[in-house]
This record gives C-alpha cells, structure tokens and sequence, in this order.
C-alpha cells in the first residue's frame, strides 16, 4: 500500500445496530500495518460463490477493538444510522438536481461509447465480408469471367441486405439530450457495465470529520478488555477465539504470516479457577500447538491505566 494514501486521523468507525464497521480499504490495511487491528471481514464478493471462504468489506470490529482506537486518538464512533438520516434530509432539491444531472450525463456519455463500439464493430464485419467475396468472385473470375461477373452481382446485392439488416438495429438513432436519455433510464448501462469493471468502492460513506453531533462516546466493552489492551500493548494481533473455545487468539505477527502463540482466557484478579479448568485450558492449547493463557488486571489499584496491572500467565501441557 502506498503510505501516501494513509486515511486522515481520526477514522470514522461506523456503528450500526450494535456493531462496529470499517467501509474503507485503506483505513482497513492501515489499520492492519500500523495498529495490528485484524477485525473480521463480513461483506460478501459479487462474483465468488464460497461466500463462507471469500469474504470482503466492511471490516467487522469486536467491541475491545474500537475502544481501543478511540483511546489512542486514531478512530471515533460515528452513530452512522442517525448520521445518514440527517444527511438525506439536508439534501436540497438543487443537490438533487445535480446528482440526478451527473448520472444522466454519465449515462449519455456510456450509451455513445456503446454505440461507437457497435458502429466499428460493424464496419469491421462489413469490411470482411466484401474481401471475402472480392477474393471469391477473383478466384472464379480466373476460371470463369461469365460466373465471376455474376458472382460480383450477388455479393454485392448480399452487402447491400446485410447494411440493411445491420441499420435495422443500429444504435445510431439514439436519444442525444438528457431529457431523453431520462426517459430512457432503463437502457442505459452505468460506465463500470461498459467497461466489465466493477469497482471497489466509490465514495466513502462517512466524510472523514464527522459533525461532533454524531460521534459517540467509547464502547462498551467486556471484562476481558484489560487483558486485551495489555497484550496488544506488548505487539500480539488478537482475533477472536470462539473456534479454539478461548476469548481470543494472540500472534506474534500478523496471522496472515504466523501461527497464534496463545488461547487466551481472562479472568478477575480475586476470581477462584476450577483446577480441571486449568487442565483442560493447557492440553486444549498443547493440542493444537499453542500455549494456554489466563490473566487479569487488578481493579484495586488506582496508581494508573489497568492495563498497566494485568499480569497473565502462560500454562503448557507436558508429559514428565
């Protein structure tokens, strides 16, 4: 990615019913680069079909993710639903004239590309076809003069039908005016149709500097939390761990290039642990070639962040 097209700071996270959602690809991969944010991707792709493998934006972030942002000054929580509301209903009619005004023109400029697409291709056709009876009519002329002499007649008479037929369902005599290319709204193709291109994205859905009106205050998060922020203070990726029945899963780098080091558990500080706990936790992360790691913050003490009082530590399951 190209440094230059780091997303300016604050990113605005978007909240919708309940959860938290990155739309933009570069504040996703900065994200990634710079925070070791991994979320989870929860957007389908138009053209794979094993959406349960293949999935893109938006960029789903747990709860502990986007409070952790928001404390370091690089995102905010924008309440996005309330935010688009407002937006539409602030859009004057002369906006809405604009924006109707850019589409048709786009329209028209895509419907002449089309028609000048048609209009060479059938040129091209006609083109061949009459050096193809021209070489015909030649061969036979040497054999033949009475039979090439008619054969010219009715290869000629054979591209005169065939402009005919053509010209029948030429697009020439298209609409030229926006006000009947808008009459016409269901024939025309938009320019990523014309170019067999879809796009990524178009415009981002939330300006970068949100109206302080709709920007929330800092997620709510769970007990775990914590534990969260010490381990991703220490440079482990975190990614939810319900596949490995832990809390989270902690790498030493990106997933992408490593294999996760710990499941990870959380406890409270004065929280009493089942014995059989612990010894499941460590032959469930010796199994899978992982360490089993519990830890919490002591909530006593009020000398500073409580993520700077966690402590955890590491059990592993080993034959004697």
């Amino acid at each position: 990615m190209n440094p230059n097209s780091d997303p300016q700071l604050p990113i605005p996270i978007s909240y919708i019913t309940g959860n938290y959602f990155i739309f933009s690809v570069d504040a996703a991969t900065f994200l990634r680069r710079e925070h070791h944010i991994c979320g989870v991707t929860a957007g389908t792709l138009p053209q794979v079909p094993q959406q349960n493998v293949f999935t893109g934006l938006p960029l789903e972030l747990m709860p502990e993710e986007a409070r952790l942002l928001v404390e370091k000054g690089v995102a905010c929580i924008v309440d996005e639903v309330n935010f688009q509301k407002q937006g539409m209903r602030s859009l004057v009619e002369e906006d809405r004239m604009k924006y109707l005004k850019e589409l048709e023109s786009q329209g028209l400029e895509t419907m002449q590309l089309q028609a000048r697409r048609k209009e060479r291709m059938r040129e091209e056709a006609l083109k061949k076809e009459a050096e193809k009876a021209k070489n015909k009519a030649k061969i036979e002329a040497e054999a033949e003069p009475e039979a090439a002499q008619k054969q010219d007649e009715n290869a000629a008479a054979a591209s005169s039908k065939d402009a005919a037929v053509v010209s029948l369902f030429d697009d020439s005599q298209q609409p030229s005016t926006p006000s009947q290319v808008s009459s016409r709204r269901s024939s025309i193709l938009t320019p990523a149709d014309a170019m067999g291109i879809t796009p990524a994205v178009s415009h981002p859905p939330l300006p970068q500097q949100p109206p302080a009106e709709h920007l929330l205050p800092l997620p709510q998060v769970p007990s775990s939390y914590p534990l969260f922020a010490h381990l991703h203070s220490k440079g482990y990726f975190l990614t939810p761990g319900l596949r490995f029945g832990c809390q989270y899963t902690a790498y030493p780098g990106d997933p992408l290039r490593f294999h996760s080091h710990f499941l990870v558990v959380s406890t409270g500080w004065d929280e009493e642990l089942d014995l059989m706990t612990i010894i499941s936790g460590g032959r469930l992360g010796t199994g899978v070639k992982k360490g089993f790691l519990i830890g919490g913050a002591d909530k006593s003490r009020e000398d500073g962040e409580t993520r700077s009082n966690v402590r955890s530590f590491s059990i592993e399951w080993a034959g004697m």
